[in-house]
């Protein structure tokens, strides 16, 4: 199937490890040139860029930073001239309990805060910037990743799932808004517990309690995760949005 993607320009915010690496690889080996961000490790994003080749462009952002989403829209456009798709990926994690005993009531202000506004804020803020270019051209994709932890819950994950189930909102909205401008979709992709490069360790520990939940009875890859946010992203999808689609494996 052509997803027709070949000459477009995706931008995917936190590609630097994780799920963000496998998507920014999904959409390159469909052909569209990859804007790969980063906030900690650009070691990591030139990593994945260097697998990519030259249709690939390594930038800074800081989620929840006003000028940095300004200077990387400013800085992909340099680039190509276009931003055909948009995948909000970076997280800033945060919020659980300090310690044994300890409630979410528990979290100083300042740390709850940070994790609503930036998860928040930062998504809705690149949307906002890109949101004009996708009208000007009649045509634009908008995937955002949220989390299991949004729908299920998770004791210690009370204000990033409360942010992550913000962007459900968000995205139902906004899909009305720019459908009436264009080929333009907007949809969230819920993971569940993702088997990653990062989080081995993790599981081995728990994966099982969550594979065994799975009618398919293991762990997904993140590069199954990203096939479904390259669809989605994609020309190819031209019916789905306003959606929030589940990729648990069933669980």
């Amino acid at each position: 199937m052509d997803l027709g993607l070949n000459g477009r320009t995706v931008m995917v915010t936190g590609a630097s490890g994780g799920i963000g690496r496998e998507i920014a690889r999904g959409y390159a080996a469909e052909g569209a040139h990859v804007v790969l961000t980063y906030n900690g490790s650009r070691d990591d994003a030139e990593a994945v860029a260097k697998e990519i080749g030259e249709r690939s462009l390594v930038a800074p952002y800081k989620l929840g930073d006003p000028g940095s989403a300004a200077t990387l829209v400013a800085t992909a456009l340099e680039w190509t001239g276009r931003i055909d798709v948009l995948v909000n990926n970076a997280v800033r994690w945060g919020g659980r309990p300090p310690g044994p005993g300890s409630t979410f009531e528990d979290i100083a202000d300042a740390e709850w805060t940070e994790v609503l506004r930036r998860n928040t804020e930062g998504a809705v803020r690149l949307t906002r910037l890109v949101a004009p270019l996708m009208r000007e051209r009649h045509f634009g994709r908008l995937v955002h990743i949220s989390s299991s932890i949004a729908v299920d819950g998770m004791s210690g994950g009370e204000y990033y799932g409360a942010a992550k189930a913000a962007l459900h909102g968000f995205s139902r909205s906004v899909a009305f808004s720019l459908g009436r401008d264009g080929d333009i979709l907007s949809n969230v992709v819920l993971p569940g517990f993702t088997r990653t490069a990062r989080n081995e360790a993790m599981a081995k520990a728990v994966g099982h309690l969550y594979s065994e939940r799975a009618p398919i009875g293991r762990l997904l890859e993140a590069a199954e995760v990203a096939n479904a946010v390259v669809y989605l992203g994609s020309a190819a999808n031209t019916g789905i949005t306003g959606q929030v689609i589940s990729v648990t494996g069933g669980a």
